[in-house]
């Protein structure tokens, strides 16, 4: 159905009968609480479609990655190395732990320079071993731990395999930050598939939705347990409220993952969209989309602009006919939050912040939607 009179959003969720029909079943099943059925469900199916063996499904992305640096460890001595074109969530609870936090710039593709990545990973170990030799008191620094957080930027993976390689020479810890991949492949493996674990989003823009929810896929048994534990309080297991540690309010409800079993049953007719979108942009848009890698889940589809003035243009178009459209994520060493921190290279993302447009790419569009938005394109 077209949105002629109506705003048309980025990526709004994608949802009707069957996801109604399952949230009531969810409902009249009487698990409405943060455990249930559907959710074991969901995590097998998580778990399945991951290439993994074990899934826990949780309140956000941004639970989950918490959940992993609490199983991690990360606090003041750990530093986390990042893309800095992602949203803030990627290191938000690094930051919290008071991790050291070091972002590298982007390639052509928006995603994490390897080469940069190699270079800042040398940069590390070498500076800790400099220091290991000044030290004056005889005892050999203890080894800061580095964790690497690869990010599948707007649904295109980063370079799982040369990444894990670094990460295994440098002595590193590699999670994958697949938020906006969910459904997409890298050279064949399901986004979230590679490094210790894998994080999932199922916010409302993203291409699975369960209105707000993540989730951790990992081979890891005993990761898998433990932040399922934590993700409940970290209650043991006693008829009384017995707690040995601290954890967190971060399960998802059954409700939700009704919504979200509904939703993976499309998810190829999903993706078969998503596509089509982009080739539509291919076809109809004048100036340079950045492109996909093969196996891309097209979350987003983005325009370069030749200057920030034309993006600037193109963005009051849409704004005038109601359409919704952002410029890219500002790499996060331009925030403020994070002026201090290291940054390896920093002008392609730059560039591409400057540039970039993310292009209305629901799942939903209809002809009607394609017309309103030709109309800015011209």
């Amino acid at each position: 159905m077209s949105n002629t009179n109506s705003r048309i959003f980025l990526s709004p969720p994608f949802v009707g009968a069957a996801e109604r029909a399952a949230a009531r079943g969810a409902f009249d099943s009487g698990y409405v609480a943060p455990c249930g059925p559907q959710v074991d469900e969901f995590e097998r199916r998580l778990a399945k479609l991951a290439g993994r063996k074990y899934a826990v499904a949780v309140s956000s992305g941004t639970a989950a990655i918490d959940l992993l640096m609490a199983d991690l460890g990360v606090d003041e001595t750990w530093t986390v190395v990042a893309p800095t074109l992602t949203f803030i969530a990627t290191v938000g609870p690094a930051f919290h732990r008071g991790a050291k936090l070091v972002f590298i710039d982007s390639d052509a593709t928006g995603n994490i320079d390897v080469s940069l990545l190699e270079e800042a990973l040398t940069t590390l170990r070498t500076k800790h071993q400099r220091r290991s030799r000044e030290s004056t008191s005889g005892v050999a620094a203890k080894a800061p731990r580095t964790l690497v957080i690869g990010v599948d930027l707007y649904g295109n993976c980063c370079d799982y395999g040369a990444i894990a390689r670094l990460c295994r020479e440098h002595g590193a810890v590699f999670v994958t930050d697949a938020a906006e991949a969910v459904g997409a492949t890298c050279a064949g493996r399901p986004a979230g598939s590679a490094g210790l674990a894998g994080v999932y989003s199922f916010n409302g823009n993203k291409i699975v939705t369960t209105s707000g929810g993540g989730a951790i896929v990992t081979d890891d048994r005993g990761l898998a347990e433990r932040a399922r534990k934590r993700s409940q309080q970290s209650r043991e297991k006693c008829i009384w409220y017995e707690h040995r540690e601290v954890g967190y309010n971060y399960r998802m409800s059954n409700i939700l993952a009704a919504i979200g079993l509904a939703q993976l049953d499309r998810l190829p007719a999903i993706l078969k969209k998503r596509r089509e979108n982009f080739d539509w942009y291919a076809k109809n848009f004048g100036g340079d989309l950045l492109s996909p890698a093969p196996g891309a889940n097209h979350w987003l589809t983005v325009a370069v602009l030749a200057s920030i003035r034309e993006r600037d243009r193109l963005l009051r178009r849409f704004a005038a006919a109601d359409i919704e459209a952002r410029p890219v994520w500002k790499p996060l060493h331009l925030q403020p939050v994070f002026a201090k921190c290291r940054v390896f290279g920093g002008e392609v993302a730059e560039a591409l912040f400057r540039r970039g447009v993310c292009l209305p790419s629901g799942t939903g569009l209809a002809s009607g939607d394609f017309k309103r938005i030709a109309d800015c394109l011209s």
